[in-house]
């Protein structure tokens, strides 16, 4: 069994296209994925306002395409989900994918719209640790999925939950419904269960990781940017978010997707065990990376945690009453932090930091 490969290289806005074809060519693309199959590009819509270390970049969403077009995969198609705070009709906008599409003519297509796609009852072979727990009446996946190819395109950032989130997250909303929210208490058996969920359906599965501005302390959306230059990209879910992870200084042993993925054989979670390739003292680096909470995250771990108002989630969350909780964090987040706090640190990024800079040369 040939060892699990992880690329990274050190990038710089003038050459950042280039350097992610080349980076995905080191990482295997062409040998990971099935040239006949038509392959899903899974942006990471974290947040449909724009934030530094958040979302999806325009350059690696157009790396990707040319790296897949290169490596003869034309069939491609975007799809997004709908969170119960995060709008994708206005993240593709905002975020600047859209003149990306169309030059590319790719269609975008909807997990949550019935014209686009299906709900159907999936039965894993994998034994699941977690999700026939959650959705005792059936687990169901987007019926679009099964048998195409998928490449995910998150970012490297914390999360307040998981305290990092990578390939595997970006799982999550493509293959759970409205209801995912169900799973917080269980986040990381669940993100282990759609991997093996996925490894099942995919004809082929890839991953690029953008870290040319990574985000610390309370993510996923009001993380603390930095501007790192590092882009990675690989075949296997668990290596890549296991150096990533190990980038922003956390031990995988102590992050239970990746530690568990790695027991189960899903994907190698040991950096002893990852071979890297491009720039090998990129991947040496460790940022010292604080996980941090803030007003909304932090009422979401005292209820989905272990903490005694766990017990309270049902009523919370499995009842109209979790409509408080949608409108409380939609409030926090876009009204009053985005305004007060988040509009300055993207007017700094886009003036001071060269990624900003090239962000604001991209079309909307």
């Amino acid at each position: 069994m040939s060892k699990a490969k992880v690329a990274i290289l050190k990038t710089k806005p003038e050459t950042v296209l280039e350097d992610y074809q080349k980076l995905c060519e080191l990482a295997g693309i062409k040998q990971a994925l099935d040239a006949s199959a038509p392959t899903i590009l899974k942006d990471n819509i974290t947040w449909h306002n724009l934030f530094p270390g958040v979302n999806t970049t325009p350059w690696q969403l157009e790396a990707a395409v040319l790296s897949l077009q290169k490596a003869g995969l034309t069939d491609l198609v975007a799809v997004h989900n709908h969170t119960v705070v995060t709008l994708p009709e206005k993240g593709e906008e905002d975020l600047k994918y859209k003149p990306i599409y169309k030059k590319f003519k790719i269609p975008v297509l909807f997990n949550f719209k019935d014209e686009d796609m299906k709900w159907i009852e999936y039965q894993p072979k994998f034994k699941t640790l977690a999700l026939h727990k959650i959705f005792p009446q059936g687990i169901r996946i987007p019926d679009f999925f099964v048998g195409k190819n998928i490449v995910h395109l998150p970012t490297v950032k914390t999360h307040s939950y998981t305290t990092y989130t990578g390939a595997l997250k970006n799982a999550f909303g493509g293959l759970l419904n409205y209801r995912r929210h169900y799973t917080h208490t269980w986040i990381h058996e669940t993100l282990v269960d759609l991997l093996a969920v996925g490894r099942e359906i995919h004809s082929g599965m890839f991953a690029t990781m953008d870290g040319t501005t990574a985000g610390s302390g309370p993510g996923p959306r009001t993380v603390k940017p930095h501007d790192k230059h590092v882009i990675l990209a690989s075949a296997d879910q668990v290596a890549i978010d296991a150096v990533a992870a190990t980038l922003m200084g956390f031990d995988w042993r102590k992050l239970p997707c990746i530690a568990l993925s790695h027991e189960h054989k899903l994907g190698t979670g040991d950096p002893a065990e990852i071979e890297i390739v491009g720039d090998v003292e990129a991947a040496k680096e460790n940022w010292n990376f604080e996980v941090g909470v803030n007003l909304a995250t932090g009422a979401g771990r005292l209820l989905w945690h272990d903490t005694p108002l766990k017990h309270l989630q049902k009523l919370f969350f499995h009842t109209p009453l979790v409509n408080i909780f949608i409108f409380a964090s939609e409030f926090y987040h876009d009204k009053f932090w985005y305004n007060l706090k988040g509009k300055p640190i993207v007017r700094k990024w886009q003036e001071e930091s060269p990624w900003g800079q090239l962000f604001a040369s991209y079309k909307k």
